[in-house]
């Protein structure tokens, strides 16, 4: 199976703007025929005006808006992979364990620490070189959703599709998550590894630092990312609802807090360091900097390689459109006059032209 990609996927934004040509095509074609009707009953103009063709003029105008969005493919670059090649690259192998739970709902950091921990990740996976990545979402138990890879459009794919309901069972099982994560690298030999966990820290049912702990006597560095202040804030009960908010037994609601000190010593644990919520642009900088400062070691990638260009086929039908549109004149030929495709036969014309006798 051939890979398809665009070369140049920023021209893309251009179609937004057909709607808007769209709109405007149906706004002058109403004020030209407004201005017609001023002058009388169109029946009337019509054989007033018998070079003039309404049909043919909102023709055209579609025949250019769709050769316009073709051409914007053709500015896009469209290509397909020609074949899976196995190529060297040097890096590290991360993996990111991702807190799921429903306190990840609160809105104490806007637009909710998901959300953020997402946005936080995406701005990761941007800046990470030619490195493996792997992800794990974890609320009361800890599922791998996406296996250690050098593929970054399926890391941000997949990430686009973590919710808190993609764990059955709630909690925060961050030890679990640690151990799954260091299941979860490949099994090469001589390659430093690292892993992120990105929670609120609150009510952790098991011995995470001691997870941690057992990370970094194999070389694994364990880093925390903590989503969440001190303040706290309720838990929705549906994402991004403000008003229904998760009770406790006694009718309370109840209030998430981030807990920084058990993330921290997490971080001390797992030789890695603890990056809090209120400074996570900065705080991802330097993290992206510590995992570029350790040793890269060489490892095999399989790739789609020779990407062959194929927007030929879209500037074809281009080049068609507007050669259809050249020969579609704007007004009838009088020498035609007998011969309309444009209008259905009326029952004394025929659709040929008579000799005159």
């Amino acid at each position: 199976m051939e890979a398809f990609r665009f070369a140049h996927p920023n021209y893309l934004y251009l179609l937004v703007i057909i709607p808007a040509i769209a709109a405007l095509m149906f706004y002058f074609g109403r004020k030209r025929k407004k201005a017609f009707e001023t002058f009388g009953e169109m029946s009337l103009i019509s054989h007033l005006m018998p070079a003039m063709s309404d049909k043919r003029f909102r023709l055209k105008s579609w025949i250019l808006l769709i050769a316009f969005a073709l051409q914007v493919f053709v500015m896009a670059g469209p290509q397909f992979g020609a074949k899976l090649e196995t190529t060297k690259r040097k890096g590290i192998e991360l993996m990111i364990a991702l807190d799921v739970s429903n306190s990840m709902n609160a809105q104490d950091i806007t637009p909710s620490r998901l959300d953020m921990a997402k946005m936080a990740i995406s701005r990761l996976v941007d800046k990470l070189g030619d490195d493996r990545l792997g992800i794990v979402v974890f609320a009361g138990q800890a599922y791998v959703q996406l296996p250690i890879t050098t593929d970054y459009p399926s890391a941000k794919m997949f990430l686009q599709s973590i919710n808190t309901n993609i764990v059955p069972t709630q909690g925060t099982a961050i030890g679990a998550a640690i151990n799954l994560c260091v299941n979860s690298f490949s099994s090469q030999e001589n390659i430093n590894r690292a892993i992120i966990v990105i929670t609120d820290g609150e009510n952790h049912e098991d011995d995470a630092a001691q997870a941690a702990a057992r990370a970094a006597q194999m070389g694994i560095k364990v880093y925390t990312v903590g989503m969440g202040t001190t303040k706290g804030a309720p838990v929705p009960v549906i994402p991004g609802d403000q008003r229904n908010f998760i009770k406790d037994s006694d009718g309370q609601v109840v209030i998430t807090r981030i807990d920084e000190q058990m993330l921290m010593q997490i971080a001390a644990a797992g030789n890695g360091a603890y990056v809090p919520a209120n400074n996570i642009r900065s705080g991802i900088n330097s993290l992206v900097e510590e995992l570029n400062s350790i040793e890269k070691a060489e490892f095999e990638a399989k790739v789609f390689t020779a990407y062959n260009e194929r927007f030929q086929y879209f500037e074809i039908v281009v080049l068609i459109l507007l050669l259809i549109d050249l020969l579609i004149l704007g007004r009838k030929n009088p020498k035609l006059s007998g011969f309309d495709i444009f209008s259905r036969k009326n029952e004394n014309k025929d659709l040929f032209i008579q000799p005159n006798k």
